[in-house]
């Protein structure tokens, strides 16, 4: 436990405040996938309807849009943005190894699948390294009593 705690101590005192705004546009960006998800469940349910498991198929896409929703909403305020990475991180594993991966030498897949990963890597980063210093989570570790 130890050794992540020093990482952690690490990733909070060499967070640059660009960083910050990238963590802000990657939640705005997954709530707007959420968005997306929720508008078009016909295309969400299509895609997952290989796994013939019509319940799973159906609680994965809830999961997925409300993780999304609820994830983007978190990460983008820097409030419990490693708990929020990691609720999303299956969805873009998913999303990367299992839907995108079908498709990857077409045209209209390479963007989406540039995007998955882009937004992995992005997770991964923000896992690491956390909120920062313009979050709900700095500014509650230096307010406690507000």
């Amino acid at each position: 436990m130890d050794a992540l705690h020093r990482i952690e101590y690490w990733a909070d005192t060499h967070h640059p405040v660009w960083l910050d705004f990238v963590r802000i546009g990657l939640g705005i960006f997954i709530m707007f996938k959420g968005v997306l998800f929720i508008s078009n469940t016909t295309a969400l349910l299509s895609m997952m309807r290989g796994a013939d498991l019509a319940f799973a198929t159906m609680a994965l896409a809830h999961y997925v849009a409300f993780a999304h929703l609820v994830g983007g909403l978190l990460i983008a305020l820097g409030l419990l943005t490693r708990m929020a990475v990691i609720f999303q991180l299956p969805i873009l594993f998913g999303a990367v190894f299992f839907i995108n991966m079908d498709g990857f030498f077409t045209v209209a897949n390479n963007l989406e699948f540039g995007l998955s990963i882009l937004t992995l890597l992005l997770l991964i980063v923000f896992l690491m390294y956390g909120s920062g210093k313009f979050s709900l989570d700095a500014y509650m570790r230096q307010h406690p009593n507000a």
